[in-house]
């Protein structure tokens, strides 16, 4: 259940006019949750950074002087990827950029089976409604105060706590304390990425269900199902 959500930042809106990518980050997620497993370069376009694109995100080609070049970087990042699932924001404008850049060194596509749109997510959930990663982070709590400027490794881990709003991630899984005091982790469902409706569901062995009693005789007192 690994997947991979990242973000980049380019020059420009068009890798077909010759907009280059600038920076990319990615987070690995388990079963949807993010992990500590990060991946972020700054990238050498090989050419000016305009200066509407430097207000946007803050780099300056002069920043990016010793960077390296995206063939230097490529192999890492695809090892990242591996055969993972790819989520991102808008994701058809990172996909573009990102196999534009493979293909001006030679390595294979990112196929568009991979990806997971978080706009199209939550254009389903929240139609009609703005939709853009500040208006989701403001719709679920979520704390924007070091975004002055899109950062690709920052959006990644905002847009992951909104990812995990957005398919009910926070409550997939029931820890119950056993009686050895450690956790046994029951995962009670599985969500649908596209509507985040529960579509399968996930038996318990034996050994988590005798965990689960232990932890309702111990901490809930009556529990009203148990009760005739």
């Amino acid at each position: 259940m690994r997947s991979v959500l990242f973000d980049t930042e380019t020059t420009g809106l068009d890798p077909l006019t010759g907009d280059r990518v600038i920076e990319v980050a990615a987070i690995e997620l388990v079963n949807d949750l993010p992990t500590r497993t990060t991946f972020h370069r700054l990238i050498h376009p090989q050419r000016d950074i305009p200066a509407d694109a430097t207000r946007i995100h803050g780099i300056t080609i002069d920043r990016l002087r010793d960077a390296p070049r995206f063939e230097e970087i490529a192999d890492d990042l695809l090892a990242f990827f591996a055969d993972s699932p790819l989520v991102a924001h808008n994701a058809p404008f990172d996909f573009g950029f990102l196999n534009a850049e493979f293909a001006r060194c030679g390595r294979p596509n990112l196929a568009r089976t991979r990806m997971v749109d978080t706009l199209v997510l939550a254009k389903t959930r929240f139609p009609g409604m703005p939709n853009s990663l500040d208006a989701l982070c403001r719709r679920f709590a979520i704390d924007l105060s070091e975004r002055t400027t899109h950062n690709a490794l920052l959006d990644c881990r905002l847009l992951a706590e909104v990812y995990v709003e957005l398919t009910g991630g926070r409550q997939r899984a029931l820890l119950p304390s056993g009686d050895d005091g450690g956790q046994a982790q029951m995962n009670a469902v599985q969500y649908d990425a596209v509507s985040a409706r529960i579509s399968r569901l996930v038996i318990p062995s034996d050994d988590e269900r005798v965990a689960h009693h232990s932890f309702v005789d111990k901490k809930i007192k009556e529990p009203i199902w148990r009760t005739e």
